[in-house]
Parts: C-alpha cells; sequence; structure tokens
C-alpha cells in the first residue's frame, strides 16, 4: 500500500565531507590538485607508451589500458564532487545517479580484471619466458583486454538493473560525495532482494576470480623467483614485478576497507576517506608508481624529452 502511493525521487542530495566554507575551499584545492595530476599521470602514461617503440610490449599496453580507466574513473567521480565544494546545494539527478552507477561499476571491475591480466602476464614472463611471445601475442593481448571491458560492461549494466529495481519514497539524502550502488541500496524504500543477489553474484564471480588470478599468480611467481640460485637474479626477476604488486596492493587494499570493513568498527568520517583513497587517491598513483619505480618508463620519458 505504501508502495502505491511512492512519489518516486528524481534527484538525490549528496552530504558532502562538511558544512564549513573554510574546510570546503581547503578540500576543493586539495581534491583540485589531485585530480589535476591524476589527468596529467595517466594521460601522460598513455601519450609515453604510444609514443616510446621500448615501451611497445603487452605490459605496458596493459598499463596504457590501466591508465584509461584510472584517468575515466576519476573523471566520473572527482570532477561532480568538485563543483559542490563550491554549490550551495549538492546534489545529482535520478538519471545523472544512474549514469553514475553505471560508469563506475563497469570500470571498477574493468581495473579488477585489467590488474589479474597484469599478473598473468608477470607469470608467463617469470615462470615461462621462453613461451612468453607466443603466449602474449598482440592478438591474445587484445583478447585479454577486451575481455576486461566487457565483464566490466556486464557488471555495469547488472547493478544498473538493480537499482532501476529500487524506489526511493523516503530519505533521498545519500550518505557520500557520490552515487554508490551499496549507499542506493541502504537508502530504498523497496524490496532490495534482486539488487542484494546482483551485487553479492557479481562480487563472488567477477572480485573473487580476478583476486585469485592475481593471489595465484603471484605465489607461482614468488616461488620461481625463489628457486633462483643468484641474489642478482632474483633481485632481477623480482623487479619486473614490483610496479604492479604495488598498485594491486593499493588497489585491492582500498576496496577491501571500502565494501568490507563494518560501519560499526569506524566513523562516517573514517568510511568517507576509505572511499576518497579508493576513487581519488588510487588512480592518481598508479601512473605515479610506474614512473617512479620503472627503469624502462623512465628511460623512454629520458630519450622523449632529450633535446638533441
Amino acid at each position: 500500500m505504501g508502495e502505491s502511493n511512492c512519489t518516486q525521487a528524481t534527484k538525490f542530495s549528496l552530504r558532502g565531507f562538511t558544512e564549513d566554507p573554510v574546510t570546503e575551499v581547503t578540500l576543493f584545492l586539495m581534491f583540485l590538485f589531485t585530480y589535476l595530476v591524476t589527468i596529467l599521470g595517466n594521460l601522460g602514461m598513455i601519450m609515453l607508451i604510444r609514443a616510446s617503440p621500448q615501451l611497445h610490449s603487452p605490459m605496458y599496453y596493459f598499463l596504457g589500458n590501466l591508465a584509461f580507466v584510472d584517468f575515466c574513473s576519476s573523471t566520473v567521480i572527482t570532477p561532480k564532487m568538485l563543483v559542490d565544494f563550491i554549490s550551495e546545494k549538492k546534489g545529482i539527478t535520478y538519471a545523472g545517479c544512474v549514469a553514475q552507477v553505471f560508469i563506475f561499476d563497469l570500470l571498477g571491475i574493468t581495473e579488477c580484471f585489467l590488474l589479474a591480466v597484469m599478473a598473468y602476464d608477470r607469470y608467463v614472463a617469470v615462470c615461462h619466458p621462453l613461451v612468453y611471445p607466443l603466449v602474449m601475442s598482440p592478438k591474445h593481448c587484445f583478447q585479454l583486454v577486451i575481455g576486461s571491458y566487457l565483464v566490466g560492461l556486464t557488471n555495469g549494466m547488472g547493478q544498473t538493473i538493480g537499482m532501476s529495481s529500487l524506489s526511493f519514497c523516503g530519505s533521498s539524502i545519500i550518505d557520500l560525495f557520490f552515487c554508490d550502488i551499496s549507499a542506493l541500496i541502504s537508502l530504498s524504500t523497496s524490496d532490495t532482494t534482486l539488487s542484494h543477489i546482483i551485487l553479492r553474484t557479481s562480487a563472488a564471480l567477477f572480485g573473487v576470480s580476478s583476486s585469485l588470478v592475481v593471489l595465484v599468480s603471484y605465489v607461482a611467481i614468488i616461488s620461481a623467483i625463489l628457486s633462483i640460485s643468484s641474489a642478482e637474479g632474483k633481485c632481477k626477476a623480482f623487479s619486473t614485478c614490483t610496479s604492479h604488486l604495488t598498485t594491486v596492493s593499493i588497489f585491492y587494499g582500498a576496496s577491501l576497507f571500502m565494501y568490507l570493513k563494518p560501519s560499526s568498527d569506524s566513523s562516517r568520517e573514517e568510511n568517507e576517506w576509505a572511499v576518497v583513497l579508493y576513487t581519488v587517491v588510487t588512480p592518481m598513483l598508479n601512473p605515479l608508481i610506474y614512473s617512479l619505480r620503472n627503469k624502462e618508463v623512465k628511460e623512454a620519458l629520458r630519450r622523449l624529452t632529450k633535446i638533441k
């Protein structure tokens, strides 16, 4: 009966971080700087990989796609957040919220699988170097990347379908700075069974499977490195994986903290900053990690900027 008299929300209010004007200006400048570094870092990485023949290898092909995903995921969240910092009313339309859920969930799972593909690439390079050119052929690499995007698309469509089944007849205040499907499920006044099934199935099917690929790949890599007799050989083999391992640790560490930490164990502010780490900071860190820790990237940048 209550649902039949429901007036569906056409707009949501985003709670944001604070209502203090001075703090809002400080946060605006901080996140603007973070966003600019993210854009310059990821676009710069893509351009560097395209312009440098020595980076035309499977690992950097995957890295270029990872940079593209990070650029897009940051652009989905951060510009709207920056606008809200300088606006009196922090809101988003229902259509805008649907679009944000679709694109963010598409890119999130795509990044999971790209990281898994990169872990598999490192596994083949370290454990089976003789067949590496055959296994990681251009055609195979293209198929792995397209597959990652298709899995992400499946997740984005699934979460959007789940959201379309929800009704919002009560509060329209989202306790975050963007539209997240988990927050919307909590806000819904209708039956959330379908949305919960889609969310849990997606997490189990996509999140766990990609995590297992990363885990199994690195167990095999570490085992292979430990079997190398010389210390120099061990360092050389491990150095090819350190950048990716650092990226994986930050991404999965932030996502696990965001989605698995019980809300009762932390305040709203702590949860919000965990979300910031996952959605805003991680896309900025990835190109920095590869540019600072990777000798080939630094050498390519040096050659490209060298005055002849």
